[in-house]
């Protein structure tokens, strides 16, 4: 039975040897990712929007939203470590911010209008970088240095890793 937390596996941590390609294609996921979502969601109710993905998970909607929150706060850290030395990135309580009314009522359009604009910006940022930026690191209270070519890896693998907790769902369940 595959782990419906980790519909496209775990991100791998460990590992630390990240090529041009592998860049480009982290780069492509989230370029991709705000029309995939949109598509994903395209057509569901407010019933459908309020599944949770898998039992005591979040719903679609809190996804949706999750999503922009967490591609917000990856932004200022690409920005921040492209402008300061290894500077101390501020973790947030995703969980609970999850449970605020935004991300439990809002219209999941808000987010997706959010993420259309978001990520514009930060694909540019992405593919406008030298390789040696990709280098450079910020310092994650709870996970130590990361370097840019980690950090873009995990966004793109965000990006694969929620937009799964929807198609999975919407495959399960038969929704089309």
């Amino acid at each position: 039975m595959t782990d419906l937390r980790y519909p496209v596996g775990k991100f791998p941590f460990e590992r630390n040897d990240y090529s041009d390609a592998d860049r480009e294609a982290a780069i492509e996921d989230i370029a991709s990712l705000p029309q995939k979502l949109r598509d994903a969601v395209a057509g569901l109710t407010d019933e459908q929007l309020d599944t949770p993905y898998r039992p005591d998970g979040w719903t679609i909607r809190q996804v949706i939203h999750h999503v922009a929150d967490s591609h917000v706060n990856s932004y200022i850290r690409f920005k921040l470590a492209l402008t300061e030395h290894e500077p101390t990135i501020k973790p947030y309580a995703e969980a609970l911010w999850a449970e605020f009314p935004d991300g439990k009522s809002f219209p999941v359009e808000i987010s997706l209008q959010l993420l259309d604009a978001l990520h514009a910006r930060l694909v540019n940022l992405l593919k406008t970088r030298s390789p040696e930026d990709f280098d450079r690191t910020l310092l994650h209270p709870e996970m130590g240095p990361l370097n840019l070519h980690k950090m873009t890896a995990l966004y793109g693998w965000h990006s694969r890793h929620h937009l799964a907790h929807i198609t999975s769902l919407k495959e399960r369940l038969g929704w089309q």
